[in-house]
């Protein structure tokens, strides 16, 4: 009796594991690296051949949040964790307004170019899984490979840096390597033009303050951490020049994005007017913070490997609302491009954080004595996914924007408390608006 209760246990956990929806037939397959290498494996997901940017990330869980990422525009991903697909994709749509944007992940489709895995799941288990990673992949037009030695692959981009690659499925895998000139490199093209929004919309219109939000990219766990905080969220267009409009709004805010942070020069220069003429709050995370520094005078270069992955240590060198000079956090990062340590920094700017493994620049704000509220870091605050160490910089941005709205609405003869500023959430009043697509 109890032999055949356990038997039912064991029958019934097995269950929980659904098969992988209907999806395109696996296909031999082959990675070409330009270096020389070529890995050769079996396809999932869509069955064409692509050229990308071969890339690896460290991180464990949040794939669907990583592939989704507009960052990682015209990349082949390698993903270091072995199994990967085993709790399925969800659904993506949810509700806009005070607490979602409309989309459960980071974009409404998959941004990477490719995804490189040792072990794809045929088989998934979540209790919000609608379908597999290969039919998610297959729907998006994303090709995949497995069965290769992504360790082998990441210790190869580890030693020589990032490699321009040729991902090659069914017949394209028997033809021979391309030779050097034939890889194309997503570097060369506007890849924030591709990704970021044609047309503004809003979010959340009745929060109590109003943040312009220029969209390089914009994950959206960024338009989900404001709105959740109670802003009112208006997207611009990268290139959108924010000081015709400026004057309506209490915060700007800078969003990441892909590729070369010098195809952004045009929203860099609309930037240096805004600091030099406007003192509001000004926050840029990851290709913001690039912008930032570039409106600043400093100058971007591509680094060699790159930070991709949930574990990068930076470390504060100065304090700022929630975060402590002389402490160490643990940040979520996907960035090829940096900006150059100088000595001195431009004057009305310093230092904000350091990355402790590769001394790169992590983070740059506007000194005390400039008179400006200006943050740029180059992790990821928001995560999605990833460690949660600096979240809180939302709710710090956002206080100095309530501080400024209210001491603007303070007459001259009364004093300015900013004690009364409260930086907590605010719960807005639900509203659907229209989300471009």
């Amino acid at each position: 009796m109890l032999a055949r209760n356990f038997t039912r246990i064991a029958r019934l956990s097995r269950g929980f594991a659904t098969h992988a929806s209907s999806t395109p037939a696996s296909l031999p397959a082959v990675l070409h690296l330009k270096t020389g290498q070529s890995f050769t494996g079996r396809s999932f997901g869509a069955p064409r051949s692509i050229w990308g940017e071969t890339v690896f990330s460290t991180s464990i869980t949040s794939y669907t949040e990583s592939m989704t990422d507009p960052s990682y525009r015209g990349q082949i991903l390698v993903f270091t964790t072995p199994l990967i697909g085993n709790y399925g994709v969800p659904n993506n749509k949810t509700a806009v307004d005070s607490q979602d944007v409309g989309v459960v992940l980071e974009s409404q489709n998959v941004q990477c170019s490719a995804v490189v895995v040792a072990d794809v799941a045929e088989k998934f288990s979540h209790y919000t899984a609608v379908e597999s990673l290969s039919s998610w992949c297959a729907r998006n037009g994303v090709p995949g490979i497995t069965g290769v030695d992504t360790r082998a692959i990441t210790t190869l981009l580890r030693d020589q840096g990032t490699t321009l690659g040729r991902l090659a499925i069914g017949s394209d895998a028997s033809l021979a390597s391309p030779s050097a000139e034939e890889y194309w490199d997503p570097s060369v093209e506007n890849l924030v033009a591709q990704v970021s929004t044609k047309t503004p919309y809003e979010l959340n219109p009745t929060g109590d303050v109003k943040i312009a939000v220029l969209d390089f990219g914009a994950k959206a766990n960024i338009l989900r951490s404001l709105v959740r905080r109670g802003a009112a969220v208006t997207v611009l267009p990268w290139n959108f020049d924010f000081n015709k409009i400026r004057d309506q709004y209490d915060g700007l805010f800078l969003s990441n994005g892909p590729g070369d942070p010098n195809h952004c020069t045009e929203a860099a220069q609309h930037l240096r007017r805004t600091m030099q003429e406007w003192d509001k709050p000004i926050f840029g995370i990851c290709m913001g913070h690039q912008v930032i520094g570039m409106a600043a005078g400093m100058e971007a270069y591509r680094m060699t490997f790159g930070n991709r992955g949930h574990n990068q240590p930076v470390l504060a060198l100065a304090s700022s609302g929630s975060i402590k000079a002389g402490r160490v956090y643990v940040t979520s990062q996907n960035h090829q491009y940096a900006l150059k340590l100088e000595d001195p920094f431009p004057a009305g700017w310093e230092p904000f954080f350091i990355n402790c493994n590769d001394s790169s620049v992590e983070g740059i704000k506007s000194s005390p004595e400039s008179g400006k509220k200006v943050w740029g870091v180059q992790f990821h605050p928001e995560s999605a996914g990833g460690p949660l160490d600096t979240i809180e910089m939302f709710t710090d941005f956002l206080a100095e924007c309530r501080a400024h709205k209210l001491q603007l609405n303070i007459p001259r003869s009364q004093p300015f408390d900013a004690a009364k500023v409260a930086p907590g959430l605010k719960q807005a009043t639900p509203q659907r608006v229209a989300v471009a697509a």
